[in-house]
């Protein structure tokens, strides 16, 4: 019996309980011994069940003896014994089933195998349901059971009183939900007004804002203007097969019209314009973020079913946080710098990087950018996002769209109908920032954000057409040629800045008592703006002397050497720290810059060093010191990254490529040893040579300038090319300098002052008054255009 046929090997049966022992074990299957635990914990159970009924029978007949309350259980409750009878006959055949094989393999695979074996025709959703209704009986019959000993009644009595008692009991329950309400209320209400605000939504009448009041940034205007086309004729693209694309991000500078751009594709789209503030999600408590978040795209669902779309904008979308300080500790990473394999947000010296990345395999990019974008102690600017915030705003925007509706979600189930699908929600997301690599990569992600454009300083055009724009709102008399005269002064001005500047020549026409903006009250504005008021501070000659010298030196070998750019202002009132400087603008926009202009920029640095030891008998102030560490930094970055030098390596990726940092610390092995410190001192003194040179040939000019400086304190580039040129600028006259007496006037001037700094001389002698010629001269009634200015 207890072996199997030498014909066919033995059977394996389907086991429920313990797994098998091992072939070495055992070569006929037996049912795994129990342990003892095992084995008494339901005869236990069930015991300690029956000694509970026979206890509460006890304490409600003190009276009643053990023995008759055992009888009388035993005549009541005798299922209880039942099933303890049943798990006696259990543990009796799990015993056999652990001692004769033949037995176990009958029950296994004949009895319990066949009928496991019919259950598994049903699917896994009709068996779960099974086991869940089985599961809810047991329950129902224990609770039963246990609250009909509680009221000493039968099962069947006590399943009957159930609604009775629950009518009975509403008040006390009543009374327990009050407490409960009042006590979870309040923090309710506490988080409902936490998460109150940060939201404000324009309905389309509130917005006025078109795409015409956008100035300067076309290029970006084209590009959001077809998304609006797929936002308002979304079946353009659906019908194809696609799908609209519902995220922009806009990064660049702060100023240049990223906020301008959102509120005008509002206004063009007749859609309502929700604007998020930059810390709505921000709060004390833990997860009140979220509830902001969710609450947020709650009122947009709402919107975009009601007027058939909804543009949300996030303002300063860098803090939102990022989760990268969560995964990588004390480390910071920036974010993805390529999409498609270019750049996105520039990596390090963006202005004058080639996009050669882009040839590269996405391994070798992705080395490349390890390399330079992860700085130990952070770094990747931004927030980590602890709270779950930026989780809920991720899951929001491109979560799984369940249906909505409680009629849709549970009538229709009911009655065995399938939820409609949720609708299209028409949401368009816009962010704007100026520090994209602070943005979370799953942010950024296709899907999410679908466009991202860069909304940079403005075109030559776009300032012109900025100054216009502005300009009309005020009554002035500035010509074209002076609204685009200024636009190339202004290189770098943004659409703020171009605003403000006109209204501080507005201000500034005012307190002249004037109703007309004029160009002066603009070139004022402009320096007011760009480089702050002056202190009014009064220098003593001989210092004042030597800071007119020392701009003049600058602007000399600017005006000399400098053919893209040319002289804005120059002046030696102090602002702050300041004592002077001389302002270059160029006169185009350009991405790169040559290899001999940066020579002629180190030698424009080098102009006040060379020029003051060359007047000063070898001397030279402190005030270099900032133009000499400008013009070592140029040097040395040119050579080490742009070829300026004798050799071809580019030392920051040969740092790089040995592991250390690139960054000018001195710890990487070789970058700045000798070798190359002595290459970057000789690119110095040669072009300190050329320096030398030009404003030896140019002594006459540079006591002209430094004339005018002590003068009128602040000249403008047309004034110094007057004076360079001996012609008549705007505030004063150039051809004085140029007559023949004027250099032995200030050779004499210069010397004297030399005298004083050196303490030779108690008296300095006056700075020579040249306004009696000037007067004398004939006065235009407008000054002629110079050849800088032509250029502009």
């Amino acid at each position: 019996m207890n072996q199997t046929s030498s014909a066919q090997p033995p059977v394996q049966p389907f086991t429920i309980g313990p797994v098998d022992p091992p072939p070495s074990q055992s070569s006929r299957p037996v049912r795994r011994p129990l342990v003892l635990w095992d084995r008494v914990k339901f005869l236990v159970l069930l015991a300690a069940l029956f000694g509970f009924v026979v206890a509460a029978a006890m304490s409600n007949n003190p009276i009643m003896g053990w023995s008759d309350a055992v009888r009388e259980q035993a005549s009541t409750s005798w299922w209880l014994l039942a099933l303890i009878a049943v798990e006696v006959i259990r543990q009796v055949h799990m015993f056999i089933g652990e001692r004769f094989s033949a037995y176990y393999v009958f029950w296994t695979d004949r009895v319990f195998g066949r009928f496991e074996r019919r259950l598994l025709r049903l699917n896994d959703w009709n068996r779960y349901r099974m086991s869940r209704a089985l599961k809810w009986v047991a329950t129902l019959a224990i609770f039963a059971f246990v609250y009909a000993r509680i009221r000493d009644d039968s099962v069947f009595n006590a399943v009957v009183a159930i609604p009775g008692d629950i009518w009975a009991a509403v008040p006390f329950v009543l009374q327990i939900l009050l407490l409960m309400l009042l006590a979870v209320g309040q923090f309710v209400v506490i988080f409902w007004f936490l998460s109150r605000g940060g939201v404000d939504v324009y309905f389309p009448e509130d917005i006025k804002t078109r795409f015409t009041d956008v100035w300067g940034q076309d290029h970006v205007l084209s590009r959001v203007k077809e998304a609006v086309f797929h936002l308002e004729k979304p079946e353009e693209i659906e019908s194809r097969g696609g799908y609209v694309p519902g995220g922009i991000l806009l990064w660049g500078p702060p100023g240049t019209g990223k906020t301008l751009i959102a509120e005008a594709v509002a206004g063009e789209t007749g859609k309502p314009y929700v604007f998020v503030d930059p810390g709505a999600f921000r709060a004390m408590f833990f997860g009140v973020g979220v509830m902001k978040v969710k609450s947020l795209f709650r009122k947009l669902r709402k919107l975009a079913l009601r007027y058939g779309g909804v543009i949300v904008f996030f303002d300063e979308a860098d803090t939102l946080g990022n989760r990268g300080q969560l995964a990588g500790g004390d480390f910071g990473r920036a974010a993805p710098s390529s999409r498609a394999g270019g750049h996105l947000f520039g990596p390090v010296d963006p202005a004058h990087a080639c996009n050669g990345m882009a040839y590269a395999s996405h391994p070798t990019r992705r080395q490349f950018a390890e390399a330079q974008f992860v700085v130990p102690g952070g770094g990747g600017g931004g927030q980590a996002s602890f709270d779950g915030t930026l989780q809920a705003l991720l899951t929001e925007i491109s979560g799984l769209k369940k249906p909505r509706g409680f009629l849709n979600r549970i009538v229709r189930r009911a009655l065995g109908m399938r939820p409609k699908p949720p609708p299209k929600y028409r949401i368009m997301i816009m962010m704007a920032t100026n520090m994209p690599q602070s943005l979370d990569e799953a942010l950024l992600r296709p899907g999410r954000i679908d466009r991202i454009y860069k909304v940079g300083y403005p075109s030559k055009e776009g300032r012109i057409r900025t100054f216009q724009g502005y300009l009309s709102k005020v009554r002035h008399d500035v010509a074209s040629e002076q609204v685009e005269r200024l636009a190339v002064m202004s290189p770098y001005a943004t659409g703020a800045s171009i605003k403000d500047m006109v209204n501080e020549a507005l201000i500034q026409a005012i307190k002249a008592d004037r109703e007309v903006v004029t160009w002066k009250d603009l070139l004022k504005a402009k320096a007011i703006k760009e480089h702050g008021l002056p202190d009014d501070h009064e220098y003593v000659e001989r210092e004042r002397h030597s800071i007119a010298l020392h701009e003049a030196c600058h602007a000399v070998v600017m005006y000399r050497l400098q053919k893209h750019m040319v002289i804005d202002m120059a002046t030696i009132e102090r602002r702050g720290d300041t004592g002077g400087f001389v302002a270059p603008v160029p006169l185009e926009d350009r991405f790169v810059d040559w290899r001999s202009e940066v020579e002629i920029d180190v030698m424009t640095f080098l102009a006040s060093i060379v020029g003051e030891r060359m007047f000063f008998e070898g001397d030279h102030t402190q005030g270099v010191g900032g133009d000499l560490h400008a013009a070592t930094e140029l040097v040395a970055r040119s050579i080490g990254r742009h070829a300026m030098g004798t050799m071809l390596t580019s030392r920051p990726a040969l740092a790089s490529g040995l592991g250390s940092n690139p960054a000018y610390s001195g710890s990487s092995p070789g970058y700045l040893g000798g070798t190359f410190v002595e290459e970057v001192e000789a690119k110095l003194q040669e072009l300190y040579v050329r320096t030398e040179a030009i404003l030896t040939d140019n002594r006459r000019e540079i006591f002209a300038v430094t004339h005018a400086l002590e003068t009128n304190k602040t000249i403008t580039g047309e004034d110094v090319e007057a004076i360079m040129e001996g012609t008549l600028g705007p505030t004063l006259d150039g051809r004085r300098y140029h007559e023949p007496d004027f250099l032995a006037l200030a050779e004499e001037y210069h010397s004297s002052a030399v005298q004083a700094h050196r303490g030779q001389r108690i008296e300095q002698l006056r700075l020579p008054d040249l306004s009696s010629k000037a007067a004398a001269a004939p006065a235009a009634e407008t000054p002629p255009v110079s050849t800088a200015s032509a250029e502009l």
